[in-house]
């Protein structure tokens, strides 16, 4: 470490003594040098400035580099040159209560071209916009040229587009119903619904050329969810609420709508209804019955609109019991109803407890008729034909408990007439633990007119 150190030193004194000898040394000597000339000559000095024709060349060089300067810095701002003002905004002047304008740009570009200073100061002081001066045009087709007021006069300019094509119309007018849509309605809380939303005012006029009217299919009141402040249960009132008008395909018009904005009192509420959890199975068990399904919650409290809570009867809970010959749990998630926004669970914990396969038969269990046409009835062929034996087969202490008024066998008739038929029989039960089996396929029956 110590033999570091000592080279270290070694090599910073060596690049000093270089910087020594071969910078510092030989600048000294010359100042030095050029102080003793001045000193020795200085009689010599005061000579040539006394000396008027040597006064004159250094007088003579003095002046050139200063016209040389000036002449630089004048060229500079005397040479032409060109500067672009994009996007300057293009004002239309016409009567906007009786026509409408297609074709006006909204921006247009500007060339400045002169000396650079004037070019300079045209750049800081620019006019306000371009104008489209359409005063005196009646409705039809016509070219305009665009004019740009600039304050620098010795500045030439040049705009694109120098000329626009513009179509006049002559501006109607008509009636049309408001409705309303809501946008980002998925922001809202998953709890609440909008039940109902009351505009200010049913119908609205719209303004525009008449090709343009007879495109618009609706004017909508858009009623945006984000900006409902922390809404609550109740009534909120939503001012400044935009119009917009759509065509058939709900493509946006740019038509004239009176008033341009309405206010909207939106009626929020929390339908709610508590439904029980269906479990349902999926497959078939190794030659196991299931004896029974429980799962940690019976019942759910799902949200929603109104009109889709009614439709809710349960809410599915599947497993799948594929292959499976010994008890089980599982952990599932529950399928939310269409129309359901929220539901206060998500997520249960179903126990299978599975038993030995055990069979049972019911007789007499009378065949019913679904979907028969109007007008239509429908008689079995035979006394066989009108009851059938069913075979349940599940846990022993689930299948003992069924009778006879807990199984339903059918038919379905539809699309079928006048004559006679032989169709199928299909069984269902009350219970999903058990299966239900029909002794006999099909049965023969007669459909005649009433």
């Amino acid at each position: 470490m110590k033999k570091t150190n000592k080279n270290k030193k070694n090599i910073f004194k060596t690049l000093i003594d270089l910087f020594d000898r071969y910078i510092i040394t030989p600048i000294t000597k010359f100042i030095m040098s050029f102080g003793d000339m001045l000193k020795n000559n200085k009689k010599g000095l005061e000579k040539v400035l006394m000396n008027k024709q040597a006064l004159l060349i250094i007088s003579l060089v003095a002046a050139f580099a200063v016209f040389y300067t000036v002449d630089q810095k004048t060229t500079t701002l005397v040479d032409n040159s060109a500067e672009v003002l994009y996007g300057q905004p293009v004002k239309a002047i016409y009567n906007e209560e009786l026509y409408v304008v297609e074709g006006v740009p909204k921006t247009a570009d500007v060339t400045l071209i002169g000396r650079r200073w004037d070019v300079y100061l045209a750049k800081q002081y620019p006019a306000d916009e371009i104008i489209l001066d359409l005063q005196d045009l009646k409705p039809g087709t016509h070219r305009v040229t665009t004019k740009y007021k600039q304050l620098v006069s010795s500045v030439e300019y040049k705009l694109d587009p120098s000329v626009v094509t513009v179509v006049v119309y002559e501006k109607m007018s008509a009636n049309r119903e408001l409705t309303y849509d809501i946008i980002h309605k998925d922001n809202l809380d998953t709890k609440l619904n909008i039940e109902s939303v009351t505009l200010s005012r049913d119908t609205v006029i719209i303004k525009g050329a008449e090709y343009k009217l007879e495109k618009v299919a609706s004017v909508k009141a858009l009623i945006d969810v984000d900006n409902l402040n922390n809404p609550k249960v109740g009534s909120i009132t939503l001012k400044d609420v935009p119009l917009v008008a759509y065509d058939q395909q709900g493509n946006v018009l740019d038509v004239e709508i009176v008033p341009e904005k309405v206010e909207a009192t939106i009626k929020i509420s929390s339908p709610s209804k508590t439904v029980p959890i269906k479990i349902e199975t999926k497959g078939e068990l190794d030659n196991k019955a299931i004896k029974s399904l429980t799962s940690n919650v019976s019942s759910v409290t799902v949200y929603g609109a109104d009109q889709a809570l009614e439709d809710v009867e349960y809410v599915t809970a599947e497993i799948d019991i594929e292959g499976i010959k010994a008890n089980k749990k599982y952990n599932v998630n529950l399928k939310k109803p269409a129309g359901v926004r929220e539901m206060s669970v998500n997520k249960v914990t179903i126990n299978m407890v599975v038993d030995d396969i055990a069979t049972k038969e019911i007789t007499g269990v009378r065949i019913n008729s679904l979907n028969l046409a109007s007008g239509l009835k429908v008689q079995a062929l035979s006394k066989e034909d009108s009851s059938i034996s069913v075979v349940l087969s599940g846990s022993e202490s689930v299948i003992k408990n069924i009778d006879v008024s807990k199984i339903n066998a059918y038919i379905d008739l539809s699309d079928l007439s006048v004559g006679e038929h032989e169709v199928e029989i299909k069984v269902s039960g009350s219970d999903d633990r058990v299966s239900y089996t029909s002794k006999i396929k099909k049965v023969k029956i007669r459909i005649s007119a009433e």
